[in-house]
């Protein structure tokens, strides 16, 4: 298959996001234009990010979607430009950046491969959570190779039984002298069966949210299997599979935190990936209207270039601001993180809420602008389209966002 649309966004991100492109050189692009508000190193960052983006990931999307490749190596030079602990602290080999320049990486990244970009975010919040929880012992026993992406991390929440409703997990760890006694199972785990590490929420306590403690599991721990791979119909880059539980013996010391503290540790790993998925979809976003202006610019219909109708102008103009505003919601959340204020849950949860909806529904227009072409798997649209549709579910549900932002509101 000649991945023609694939080879056109390797080319548009060489030809827009490189090194030497000014932004206002094209009208649509200077009012898009990503790297407005940002400091110098964050534009540097920035186009490290775009530069690996067009090189190293659009060239490959399409067939690593199509083959359901997981490209590790491709994640190791990642890890390379400092992108497998972007905000873990440096000493244990982290690049120590901030939320909101995590979030300008993401956004560059997903241009070239949304769905590869989300397995970084998710490592990356793992590879977060034992920094920030974890021991002494534990940060420089895990992180270093975290970061350098030799080992990969899973992040395991969601039960068959529990989604939204998290905190009724079920799988237990009943502690034996210096271990846990591991059983139960996880659904829909990225990287499941392939990566190396796993952050396992579960239930040391009574029922509720106090009772759930987290544990670290390395790959290889008897009692520890997969289900089997899930067939999806996106984020295809990374395998989706159950993560298994049978009387899996984990140390005490692989314990992130205390007893009963598990369930803060994972919302404040949510909170952080809800920033992230956000920036992911706002990289779909952006690619997809430099993909559908150009497609206006050389389509003819009755004579006439698209470009020319003037409805198409104005959706084009609407998905561009859609994009401007949902970037503006997603840094501004991303600030509010870094400076652990009050509002950040909400501010994370409107960003989730409004960037995913925003970004699906303007690559879904710029589908819409390809017509029948749109619709082909030669063309890059729809697959941006099948990649970002998941990110309105996961990292807690859209619908469970407003749950949490209208809380926020009626508790003040």
């Amino acid at each position: 298959m000649a991945w023609r649309g694939c080879y056109r966004l390797e080319l548009q991100l060489r030809r827009c996001l490189g090194r030497k492109q000014a932004w206002g050189r094209r009208g649509i692009a200077s009012c898009i234009d990503p790297s407005v508000g940002l400091t110098e190193e964050q534009k540097e960052f920035q186009r490290v990010a775009f530069d690996f983006a067009a090189k190293e990931l659009a060239p490959h999307m399409a067939e690593w979607d199509e083959k359901e490749i997981f490209p590790v190596e491709t994640l190791r030079k990642a890890s390379q430009l400092g992108f497998g602990g972007i905000y873990v602290r440096p000493d244990v080999g982290g690049s120590g950046l901030s939320r909101l320049d995590t979030s300008i990486i993401f956004e560059a990244l997903s241009t070239g491969c949304v769905s590869t970009t989300a397995y970084i975010s998710i490592h990356n919040m793992c590879a977060w959570m034992i920094d920030t929880f974890g021991s002494e012992e534990q940060r420089h026993k895990f992180c270093p190779s975290l970061c350098s992406m030799e080992k990969l991390a899973s992040y395991c929440l969601t039960e068959p039984g529990s989604g939204s409703d998290a905190a009724s997990l079920l799988t237990s760890a009943k502690r034996k002298g210096d271990t846990y006694i591991l059983n139960g199972s996880k659904a829909f785990i990225s990287g499941g069966g392939d990566t190396d590490v796993y952050v396992v929420m579960c239930r040391t306590g009574g029922p509720g949210p106090k009772g759930i403690s987290c544990l670290v599991l390395e790959k290889g721990i008897p009692g520890l299997s997969f289900g089997k791979k899930e067939r999806k119909v996106g984020w295809n880059s990374q395998p989706t599979q159950a993560v298994i539980f049978e009387d899996c013996a984990v140390p005490v010391a692989n314990r992130l935190g205390e007893e009963g503290q598990g369930f803060n540790i994972a919302m404040q790993g949510l909170n952080g990936g809800r920033v992230n998925i956000a920036s992911c979809s706002l990289g779909a976003a952006h690619a997809c209207v430099l993909l559908a202006r150009d497609h206006l610019n050389v389509r003819k219909q009755f004579g006439e270039l698209l470009a020319s109708s003037q409805y198409l102008q104005f959706r084009l103009a609407e998905m561009a601001t859609g994009l401007v505003a949902a970037r503006l919601m997603v840094r501004n959340a991303a600030r509010a993180l870094q400076e652990s204020r009050e509002d950040a849950v909400a501010l994370c949860s409107m960003a989730k809420l409004f960037a995913t909806d925003e970004c699906f529904a303007i690559c879904n227009q710029a589908l819409q602008m390809h017509g029948g072409y749109g619709y082909l798997k030669d063309y890059a649209v729809q697959q941006f389209v099948r990649d970002i549709r998941v990110h309105q579910i996961l990292e807690g549900t859209n619908e469970v966002m407003r749950m949490i932002v209208a809380r926020s509101l009626l508790q003040a």
